[in-house]
């Protein structure tokens, strides 16, 4: 009978004294004189198996002894019960099939691997404990987005990759063409021309999905978007990547407060959902990854999001008597070290920071009364910063037209978007969560190179 690591951990009582056979990969191999011992691992489960071989029990003992980690088996077996070991069942083997051979200089030995040299060996580094663990959290975290978006009715959005505009009028955008880069064609002005590329125009990697979700909101009332973007930023910290994928929902008829409604409830649902999918994984990350993981997840559980507006923020900084590195400003962006006192000692949860400055916020955010703010939000969450960001999307086109004319923004860009405004528009909001700073919330691992499979920063775009 076929079955699985994952199989045999759930299910015990049904794979117990029977003939069961396994596929996967040796973790770790401790040869013996009349026996061995083999850490065996099949990708379904995060633990792994101990195989017991015996010379008396098996026809190709001496070759079995000579098996490397890595090498990819097959075992046949009976599974027993071991009440007075560390494990709580083991596998003694009757046969077991080399599949693939792994020569000694495979590169992930069971040993302590730096996370510096995993990342050189991204292929392979999902074979140790912690990317095993986190990019399993990163498929069970995936499923909880869509389960909650889809119980509560929205509609799954798949905007384009390739676009014309700019959505949050930043600049820093990965040029799409098939215009020859040896002898780039220009225009009477001396300026590319896009004319003879491949779409006739400009284009970029999208570096959102919101306004294309916007024109889908207004028609279906609540849609969410959840896909990979892309920022041409020359940064290399340790939150930002080229390329990685953003949660993006819009809904129609719903204010700031709505919003941010749906965010919290969003929030608490997926800690709740890996809680439940992965308990041994969370463990790991709580031992391993961040002392006291658990503990702080579950306190998000307990209390309601504070609430708090940018200009508030501000005060309780300037009056904390903390002498920040950067000076805490009215008018300017929360910085690192501010989201940290703000959530982890002042409010000690997470935060959400309201009606920010129009002038470091986007050209679609509603405009408050005070025509000096936007009702805009960006939830802080204690240990990882900024989470989320979103707003009300201004849903006057005099007031947009306004705007997009400040900032000077070409109205022929977006005249799609203004009729979203023009034909039957309403309040609606949304925002956008980076789905790689979920993860390092969820994991306590700090570094985005290692929540994303394969990363992608300035100058490394290897794999």
């Amino acid at each position: 009978m076929e079955t699985t690591v994952k199989q045999i951990y759930r299910q015990t009582e049904e794979q117990l004294h029977k003939v069961i056979k396994l596929y996967g990969w040796i973790r770790n191999h401790r040869a013996q004189k009349e026996f061995g011992f083999i850490n065996f691992h099949d990708g379904t489960f995060f633990e792994t198996l101990q195989v017991v071989y015996e010379e008396q029990k098996i026809d190709n003992f001496k070759d079995v002894q000579k098996l490397r980690v890595g090498s990819a088996i097959a075992i046949r077996g009976e599974l027993v019960l071991t009440p007075e070991a560390k494990q709580p069942f083991e596998l003694k083997a009757h046969h077991i099939e080399l599949l693939g051979d792994s020569p000694e200089d495979y590169p992930i030995q069971p040993k302590r691997h730096t996370r510096e040299f995993l990342r050189e060996v991204a292929h392979l580094r999902a074979r140790t404990n912690l990317f095993h663990a986190v990019f399993r959290l990163r498929s069970v975290a995936a499923m909880a987005v869509h389960e909650f978006f889809q119980s509560q009715g929205f509609i799954y959005t798949h905007t384009p990759i390739i676009t014309a505009n700019d959505g949050e009028g930043a600049g820093q955008m990965f040029s799409v063409t098939t215009l020859p880069l040896d002898n780039i064609p220009l225009n009477e002005e001396k300026q590319v021309d896009y004319k003879k590329d491949f779409f006739g125009k400009r284009t970029n990697l999208t570096v959102t999905g919101q306004l294309e979700a916007e024109a889908y909101a207004l028609a279906f009332r609540n849609v969410y978007t959840f896909g990979p973007t892309f920022r041409a930023e020359n940064s290399n910290t340790q939150r930002h990547a080229s390329e990685f994928w953003m949660i993006e929902p819009e809904m129609a008829f719903a204010d700031l407060g709505k919003n941010m409604q749906v965010v919290e409830e969003m929030v608490k649902y997926i800690i709740r959902y890996v809680f439940d999918k992965l308990p041994e994984e969370m463990i790991f990350f709580d031992t391993f990854v961040e002392k006291g993981l658990i503990d702080r997840l579950k306190k998000v559980l307990d209390v309601p999001f504070a609430k708090v507006t940018h200009k508030e923020a501000i005060d309780i900084l300037l009056h904390s008597g903390v002498k920040f590195e950067n000076l805490p400003k009215h008018g300017q962006d929360i910085n690192t070290e501010h989201e940290k006192y703000l959530t982890e000692k002042h409010f000690k949860s997470p935060v959400f920071v309201i009606d920010w400055p129009k002038d470091i916020k986007a050209f679609y955010m509603r405009l408050n009364e005070d025509h000096e703010t936007v009702a805009a939000m960006d939830l802080l969450v204690p240990g990882s910063g900024e989470l989320v960001g979103g707003s009300q999307r201004e849903e006057r086109l005099d007031y947009l037209l306004k705007r997009m004319e400040e900032l000077r923004i070409p109205e022929e860009d977006f005249t799609w978007y203004l009729d979203l405004r023009r034909y039957g528009g309403c309040v609606h909001s949304g925002f956008g969560m980076g789905f790689e700073r979920l993860i390092m919330y969820l994991s306590g691992v700090e570094n985005i190179r290692d929540v994303l499979p394969f990363p992608r920063t300035p100058k490394n775009c290897e794999f």
